[in-house]
């Protein structure tokens, strides 16, 4: 075990300030209403045998159970960063890995690699809350939920030594996975790089199935520009909503399936034909709303259109059926 018994309880006993999601199986026996955290008073959570002190209330939403970040990755010997501006925390473990998760975006960033998980991030009465059974298997170790107890155990493993008898191949074997899989969780090309003595983990976090779907520089740099030029001057929740229509309606068979190809088609974006566009400087605000809506993060369903209710006018525009509303903009389909 990485962590001894008898330092668990002291380290449990941090300050809150963000929290994390435990993931925990889908066969929970909780109901909870869609996107409405509730209290789940009888679950316990033990790590490496050791029931665990909490030391705040444990949450549920959506069958997924929420617990402080800091103390969890404390409880892993790892660090963590909040960056108040972007409203992600930051995980550095002992291992060197880098783990990002935001909230409301259900794209983790795991050092060079993204990909998605089954539930977002959330902030709730101050607090941020992130992924167990995801975090967990980040942080190397195993997740097991026992329903009948209301018990998550955490089970820490650690790496794989390389010798000259006991090589990757024989790694894979007694672990289940493959080469390939063993070398991706690494960070490694090919096993040719993996030296004598090298120290391999051998959790490989079942999100590594759910690669998260790519986006070049330029699409997020001209959906940006786009959502400066049409809500600059909103809030973040404007933003984000700007640039998820452009995204909507890449998905929706009704418009092109690209974001140029939307920006510059049809005459919803007339910005994209006077020169502002192209004059068009992002802030800081617009920057994180384009890189979230793109990893995933939604606050207006499938909506495909926005308006200026103020000014736009007429039977068309009536007709919508308005998702929400963000400052001077309301949003339909």
């Amino acid at each position: 075990m990485s962590i001894r018994t008898k330092q668990i309880y002291g380290r449990l006993l941090i300050p809150i300030f963000t929290l994390i999601l435990l993931c925990i199986s889908p066969m929970a026996v909780f109901a909870a209403q869609k996107d409405e955290a509730t209290v789940a008073p009888d679950v316990s959570v033990k790590i490496d045998g050791v029931k665990v002190n909490l030391a705040g209330q444990v949450l549920m939403r959506d069958g997924s159970l929420f617990l402080p970040v800091a103390q969890l990755a404390e409880m892993f010997d790892a660090k963590t960063m909040w960056d108040q501006d972007t409203e992600s925390v930051t995980i550095h473990t002992v291992y060197g890995d880098k783990i990002v998760l935001s909230n409301g975006v259900p794209v983790v960033y795991f050092n060079e690699n993204r990909y998605r998980m089954d539930v977002a991030p959330l902030l709730t009465s101050g607090k941020t809350y992130i992924p167990l059974r995801n975090v967990a298997e980040l942080l190397h170790a195993t997740v097991k939920w026992n329903p009948d107890q209301q018990l998550a155990e955490l089970e820490t493993v650690q790496p794989a030594v390389i010798t000259e008898e006991y090589g990757l191949t024989e790694i894979s074997k007694q672990h289940g996975v493959s080469d390939s899989a063993l070398l991706k969780r690494n960070g490694l090309k090919s096993a040719d790089s993996i030296k004598v003595g090298a120290k391999l983990q051998v959790v490989i976090p079942s999100i590594f199935s759910n690669e998260a779907e790519s986006f070049t520089e330029k699409d997020f740099m001209l959906l940006a520009k786009l959502t400066q030029v049409e809500a600059g001057y909103e809030t973040y929740e404007g933003q984000l909503a700007v640039a998820n229509v452009v995204l909507n309606r890449v998905k929706n068979a009704k418009f092109p399936d690209t974001i140029r190809d939307v920006i510059y088609s049809g005459k919803q974006f007339p910005v994209a034909h006077n020169g502002m566009l192209d004059k068009s400087v992002p802030n800081a605000s617009v920057l994180r709303a384009a890189k979230d809506a793109l990893n995933g993060k939604s606050n207006v369903e499938d909506a495909v259109y926005f308006f200026n209710y103020k000014v736009s006018k007429g039977a068309f525009w009536s007709g919508l059926e308005v998702i929400a509303t963000f400052g001077h903009h309301r949003f339909a389909k």
